[in-house]
């Protein structure tokens, strides 16, 4: 055995000039050499990939690794011969092979030349690449990215499911190597029944990845702005900001570059010559930040990624943990910041709702997990561990403190007699809800399954309505982490009390929890501004005297408050404290013509009170606009003067009514007038709108929630909103 160990040393010197192992590396690699089955689960950036190619190259006849991705493939097959004297030492097999390409290929192996073959699974699936792996000699094969195998994964993929039978016709008890860089024990079985590998040892190593801080922010209006202000705050580090669409991509990208950041897109819609262009830009350090869709990434092997940048939350928490395990692989610091919105999670439910039942019960069980894990008060950190099936102290565990809820604790209170009476209600609807149901059964609503289970009947019904549905979806969990509740997947999440749990109802127990945040209190009108955001809160003393001055201004001009300035705006000014025109004009909603118009005394009053007290001001206010936007708004101006009808100005630009009515008000807030009386006469009569104008010339507010409720429903929204549009227009603009 030392012989061999030796051997192994000597040879990891060879290839790849190390003169160590690194965790589990050396245990897996003997494994492979003794020719037995194998499992390893180990996280980004703990060297998966040595722990076949070593053996490889250690050993005689070719080794079959099986990967999803051209472009992985491509970068494995480079490096690998960088450590070669032998070209033919490592060669892709697909598609894109000519005749004469794919001769070459089967010479190198009949040679002994070959040690790597990298093939996707398609290829196998060809009968004369089959036949001709037949007649050769294969050291075994590896499955890399093999949660592709479970539908529980995150990267599910039908053509991984028939891998074993595909492996059997190669010949006769070949070696398998699976390798996955996450999964949860659910997924973690599904690979090793589907590969046929029950009798594989498995390795698993910790996914623990202390360097990285974790980071939820919500996400407002102005996510842009906090975005370049952190990339910013972070210059010249290498940085990933991903988005769900490729329309998003491309747009961020170009505010960035507006912005003085040096960024390129990156998704899957560029030709293969453009994307390999960008992701080599980004590798040379040509460029510091890549904006891109999840197509990016998977074959990246850059080390010093120093954040990762969530503009939009992930489908599941193994897509999250994958892809900010792309940051801080040299072990160095790594930033992992999400931006959240409940907003961004119907999205992604409404994306589903076309799919089949099965996969839309996964998906949905996988995005409540990651809800989870966004409102959480909890230790982030424990929280993905307990999700992969790992134990972790939060009080003293190897970077317990490197996320945003470690850093600022909330408070705890005492939960005992909750906790009691939840397991109670899961023990009492015989463990067959969901978390939704048993927290409906708690607070005493009923929804069809809860009827049709009696369950309104029972006398546990309605015992915990002295709190809300997010304190008990809060505590539920906190008692899943805890162990006291555990949910079975495979039933898309039913509730099932533990051993502990039981303990826990004989003897209760004290039992702390932490209030979850709350992001999902979304006001139409008042949009939350950046000001709520990036942890950062406004200057409470600086709202207050600009107020005083919005009242005063709005005394000597004979207007409502709100005309001169909205609330968001106050707010920005008094987290970005702009002293000049053209900082205003970045203030949210503040255009050209309110600058002009009001905005001297304001920055003459914010000028006085930095001096005053001596305020560092944020220096990378002005965030400016790539002007895609502008070509729609100059549209919407010009066939407004033109008197067209809005419903064939929405039609023209593929919008509905409430977005065109959106676009309008960024215009009009911004301080530009929209002539828009000829629409509204057409909507409402002359004493409709006299009273709707006397309400907005009394009124504290342009809130249109409070207007629908003082006009008790005499109005609809839309028209209310369009008056409004007017009213400003007139009277402020």
């Amino acid at each position: 055995m030392s012989l061999i160990t030796s051997d192994l040393h000597t040879s990891l010197k060879k290839y790849f000039g190390f003169s160590k192992f690194k965790g589990l590396q050396e245990q897996v690699i003997l494994n492979v050499l003794e020719q037995k089955d194998t499992f390893v689960i180990m996280p980004t950036g703990g060297g998966k990939s040595l722990c076949y190619q070593l053996p490889a190259l250690m050993q005689k006849g070719t080794a079959i690794v099986v990967s999803p991705l051209i472009a992985l493939m491509k970068n494995q097959v480079d490096a690998i011969r960088g450590v070669s004297s032998e070209h033919g030492v490592a060669h892709v097999l697909n598609s894109s092979l000519t005749k004469t390409e794919v001769r070459q290929v089967m010479e190198d192996i009949i040679n002994g030349v070959t040690k790597l073959l990298y093939v996707a699974p398609e290829s196998l699936t060809k009968a004369e690449y089959v036949d001709f792996l037949r007649t050769v000699t294969i050291s075994f094969v590896a499955v890399d990215e093999a949660h592709c195998i479970s539908e529980w994964g995150h990267d599910f993929r039908p053509e991984y499911r028939n891998l074993k039978s595909i492996i059997d016709r190669l010949g006769d008890n070949i070696p398998i190597i699976g390798l996955t860089a996450t999964a949860t024990p659910k997924v973690q079985e599904d690979i090793i029944k589907n590969l046929g590998m029950t009798n594989a040892k498995v390795f698993k190593a910790s996914f623990n990845r202390p360097n990285l801080f974790y980071e939820v922010r919500p996400k407002t209006v102005n996510v842009d702005a906090d975005i370049i202000r952190f990339v910013k705050q972070n210059q010249g580090k290498s940085g990933i900001v991903y988005c769900l669409s490729r329309k998003r991509v491309e747009e961020l990208a170009q505010t960035l570059q507006v912005n003085g950041v040096s960024a390129v897109p990156y998704h899957a819609g560029f030709d293969a010559k453009t994307r390999s262009k960008y992701q080599d830009m980004f590798l040379m350090e040509d460029v510091d930040v890549v904006v891109a869709t999840i197509a990016f990434g998977m074959g990246i092997d850059k080390p010093d990624v120093r954040f990762v940048i969530h503009h939009d939350i992930p489908k599941s928490i193994e897509s999250y943990y994958q892809e900010t395990g792309r940051a801080g692989r040299d072990g160095g610091e790594g930033h992992c910041l999400a931006f959240y919105s409940y907003k961004d999670i119907e999205k992604l439910e409404k994306f589903m709702s076309g799919k089949p039942v099965a996969e839309q019960e996964i998906g949905n069980a996988l995005l409540q997990e990651i809800v989870a894990y966004a409102e959480t008060s909890m230790s982030r950190r424990k929280f993905i561990l307990h999700y992969f099936g790992e134990e972790f102290d939060g009080e003293n565990g190897e970077g317990a403190d490197m996320d945003d809820n470690a850093r600022n604790p909330k408070k705890k209170e005492e939960a005992k007699e909750e906790v009691v009476k939840l397991l109670k209600v899961v023990k009492g609807t015989k463990e067959k809800f969901k978390t939704k149901e048993v927290v409906k059964a708690l607070v005493g609503k009923t929804n069809a399954l809860i009827s049709s289970h009696k369950t309104d009947e029972k006398e546990f019904f309605g015992c915990g309505a002295d709190n809300d549905e997010n304190y008990w979806m809060a505590l539920t969990r906190q008692v899943l982490v805890a162990g006291l509740l555990k949910k079975e997947i495979e039933q898309y999440g039913v509730l099932h009390l533990t051993g502990q749990g039981e303990e826990f109802l004989k003897t209760p127990s004290s039992f702390m929890m932490t209030k979850d945040h709350v992001y999902s209190a979304e006001n139409n009108d008042a949009i939350v501004t950046a000001a709520k955001s990036a942890g950062a809160a406004a200057d409470e003393n600086l709202l207050k005297l600009l107020k005083d001055l919005r009242k005063k201004e709005a005394n000597k001009h004979e207007v409502p408050p709100f005309v001169v300035f909205q609330d968001p705006s106050l707010d920005d000014m008094a987290l970005k404290y702009p002293i000049s025109i053209e900082e205003l004009l970045n203030i949210h909603g503040v255009g050209e013509g309110k600058a002009k118009k009001y905005g001297k005394p304001f920055l003459a009053l914010i000028s006085a009170y930095v001096e005053e007290n001596d305020i560092m001001r944020p220096d990378d206010l002005v965030v400016k606009s790539t002007g895609a936007n502008s070509g729609l708004k100059l549209y919407i101006i010009q066939n407004i003067d033109r008197k067209l009808p809005l419903d064939d100005i929405a039609a023209a630009k593929g919008l509905e009514i409430p977005q065109l009515i959106k676009e309008m008000e960024q215009i009009v807030f911004s301080g530009t007038k929209l002539n828009l009386a000829y629409w509204v006469d057409e909507v409402l009569d002359e004493d409709q709108q006299e009273e709707i104008h006397e309400y907005f010339l009394e009124a504290e507010s342009d809130s249109i929630d409070d207007a629908v409720e003082e006009f008790d429903g005499d109005y609809e929204e839309e028209e209310l909103r369009l008056y409004r549009l007017k009213f400003i227009s007139e009277v402020a603009n």
